[in-house]
């Protein structure tokens, strides 16, 4: 597939997908999300990065995409190119981690809050912006904001649309961690890299057991957990990180 919305990279295990439209702060637009859906898709990376080229991370929807405001048809775009990208990013296999390297606002946020692992540079802010265009915040953000950091500060974070610094993000546990802005890009790439050359199929049931945690009750939970723990205990890897230990060396995993 040629790529003009976005840039993808893959080395050693690693694709890294780019947001690439930084004239307009990487706004959301068809091509956007279409180049970013089938990209995830088509991944078979050990991980996942979504970046930003330029300034920011993504602006949220392109409001000029498509015609005047008055012309979008926003539940057809939600639901035919909004939640296909979302769905890509949960289903993946492997974790896909948000590297948030300016402003992400509106649907921008919330593309990165859908992420496993959001690191975001302490230059970098969070938006809701949607109430300020009279519209609800989507993108998954009413479902995953609350999760994150509880019903209060979701609510005055989409009321109110104020700026949610990284550093405030990471303290309130909405994402991983904020990392200063001159180590950022050799922070994200070495968190990166240290995934590509893990357990492969451990990581891949970390994500699949904790999206499972919020719907099941406790002993569903446990019962789910002795199946995918068994998966991995079948692996070469839990075998060679046994051995590892025991020798006192650190493992060299295969992803397999």
């Amino acid at each position: 597939m040629i790529h003009e919305a976005i840039t993808l990279t893959e080395d050693d295990g690693v694709t890294v997908l780019t947001l690439n439209r930084p004239a307009v702060m990487n706004a959301l637009n068809r091509a956007l999300r279409a180049e970013l859906t089938a990209a995830i898709r088509a991944s078979t990376a050990r991980v996942i990065v979504i970046t930003g080229a330029g300034r920011g991370f993504c602006a949220g929807q392109d409001l000029a995409d498509g015609g005047s405001a008055a012309d979008i048809d926003l539940e057809a775009t939600l639901n035919e190119e909004y939640v296909p990208l979302l769905r890509a990013i949960v289903d993946a296999p492997m974790p896909v981690i948000a590297a948030v390297n300016g402003i992400a606002a509106g649907a921008g946020a919330n593309l990165a809050l859908a992420c496993d692992v959001v690191i975001a540079s302490e230059d970098a802010a969070f938006v809701q912006a949607f109430t300020r265009i009279g519209l609800i915040p989507d993108a998954g953000g009413t479902w995953t904001l609350p999760r994150q950091i509880g019903t209060a500060r979701a609510m005055g974070a989409m009321l109110f649309a104020d700026k949610i610094t990284a550093r405030q993000a990471a303290d309130w546990g909405m994402i991983w961690e904020a990392v200063p802005a001159h180590a950022f890009a050799a922070h994200w790439q070495a968190r990166a890299r240290a995934i590509a050359n893990g357990p492969a199929v451990a990581y891949r049931n970390v994500k699949r057991a904790l999206q499972a945690s919020s719907a099941n009750a406790l002993d569903t939970q446990l019962v789910l957990e002795a199946r995918l723990q068994a998966e991995c205990g079948k692996t070469d890897d839990f075998k060679e990180g046994v051995t590892a230990f025991l020798e006192k060396r650190s493992p060299v995993y295969r992803g397999r």
